[in-house]
């Protein structure tokens, strides 16, 4: 079976730099798990976000830090979901010293109605957004966020792009150092730079054992709308 990202990207996940292709078939019937380990060498964000960022950071949605050489991990675990839909963890963990964490926490999806991947955000799936997928002439991924709505019970509505921001995520891979490369950043069309990231890291494939999908990892809820 095709994993999440070789449906949304079709022939072009062909493209892909050959790391970045074995990274991003994690799937649950291929039988592994991608985790990584590195460092953002920089993380910044606009002076006036960290109240936001900091309210987030309650439900593991993004963090209100920023500094350099930040050591992080990233999980990505494969596993189908209560409503029966493969699914990928994209759990970050960062290090900010020695007695604190923070947990970056996200769930993905394929929605075949749109072809689009589905970024629930969150411990409980609070925050959804849409993903377009690309490959640039160098083989890297690159992930942009469109559409982003909030869910809690019965109430579910699109967020206005005014009071969002739209992410661009690059993934590649330097075969010089052996490492794979991460970037992103997040702007708002009124207020501009929000915050973002900069980094490098190094992965591990490790095999899945049944029943033994790692629970700190799961969403506290699920949400079935998208």
């Amino acid at each position: 079976m095709s994993s999440i990202f070789e449906l949304a990207l079709g022939k072009e996940f062909d493209r892909l730099h050959p790391m970045l292709q074995q990274r991003f078939r994690v799937d649950a019937e291929a039988g592994f798990a991608c985790v990584g380990s590195g460092t953002f060498s920089r993380m910044r964000r606009a002076w006036w976000t960290s109240p936001f960022l900091r309210l987030g950071a309650y439900r593991n949605i993004l963090f209100p830090e920023q500094g350099n050489d930040i050591s992080f991990t990233i999980e990505n675990y494969p596993y189908v979901d209560g409503f029966g839909r493969p699914t990928v963890t994209f759990v970050r963990t960062l290090k900010i010293s020695e007695s604190k964490q923070r947990r970056f926490d996200a769930t993905m999806i394929y929605n075949p109605e749109s072809g689009l991947i589905v970024d629930y955000l969150g411990t409980h799936q609070h925050l959804a957004t849409d993903l377009l997928l690309d490959v640039t002439a160098g083989g890297s991924l690159h992930l942009q966020s469109t559409a982003q709505h909030f869910y809690e019970g019965v109430l579910g509505f699109r967020i206005p792009t005014s009071l969002t921001g739209t992410a661009d995520l690059y993934e590649g891979y330097d075969d010089a150092r052996e490492v794979f490369t991460i970037q992103m950043q997040v702007w708002n069309p009124i207020f501009g730079f929000l915050f973002g990231y900069q980094g490098e890291f190094t992965c591990t494939y490790p095999t899945l054992i049944e029943g033994g999908f790692p629970e700190h990892l799961q969403p506290v809820r699920e949400e079935i709308r998208n």
